[in-house]
């Protein structure tokens, strides 16, 4: 049941993701596209694109919500997928995740190691997670410039010094590396469940990983 509803938990943020980045369609309204075709996201060489019409005469305030949708599930993803790589390579904290000496070391990566990790370091990750949501990763003082920006007067790492351009270049490396991520992290899942190896093209290249190989 964890697996499904992680799975659909990862289509519909890439369905929210589809909202903003490609080419207009014949019958769509002119004035939908015209509204959001400047937006950070619709860019070559695909320009503006939705195909599920979730913004079609919709205002900006629709608009900014999927954008705030979208960029939360691709910083996810990239965590996600910046995790699954590190444990696969074998990267593993030192000590034990609960006092009967279950080890880091020994929990598998990937969603086999769902299994591993006993339920009351479930419950602490999901607790760590729902206050992140709710007191964190949100623009907590309504200071934010854009849709994503939870800065909160707090978290700068100079991005006042740059320019009006490279803001609008780096956040459309951020929102082009979460699309990207989500991709990568849904690619992994489905691999891991149909074949057990989510590196499937190290294998192809010859170079396999030996996922999760004696735990």
């Amino acid at each position: 049941k964890i697996v499904i509803k992680m799975k659909l938990a990862v289509l519909a943020s890439l369905l929210a993701s589809a909202a903003a980045f490609a080419p207009a369609q014949v019958g769509k309204s002119s004035t939908a596209i015209k509204a959001f075709e400047e937006e950070v996201g619709a860019q070559k060489p695909l320009g503006f694109w939705d195909p599920l019409n979730f913004v079609l005469d919709q205002d900006q305030s629709r608009f900014d919500r999927l954008r705030y949708v979208e960029l939360k599930h691709g910083r996810i993803a990239m965590l996600a997928i910046t995790g699954h790589i590190t444990t696969s390579s074998g990267v593993r904290i030192s000590g034990d995740i609960d006092y009967s000496g279950t080890s880091f070391a020994s929990i598998k990566s990937g969603l086999a190691g769902l299994s591993d990790v006993p339920t009351g370091g479930l419950l602490q990750i999901l607790a760590f997670i729902g206050f992140l949501e709710v007191f964190v990763m949100k623009d907590v003082n309504g200071t934010g410039e854009f849709p994503g920006d939870f800065r909160n007067g707090f978290l700068d790492f100079g991005w006042d010094r740059y320019s009006d351009e490279e803001k609008y270049e780096k956040r459309a490396i951020e929102l082009n590396n979460g699309r990207a991520a989500q991709m990568g992290i849904l690619g992994l899942m489905v691999h891991e469940k149909i074949g057990g190896d989510p590196y499937i093209l190290n294998a192809l290249g010859g170079f396999p990983s030996h996922f999760n190989e004696g735990l």
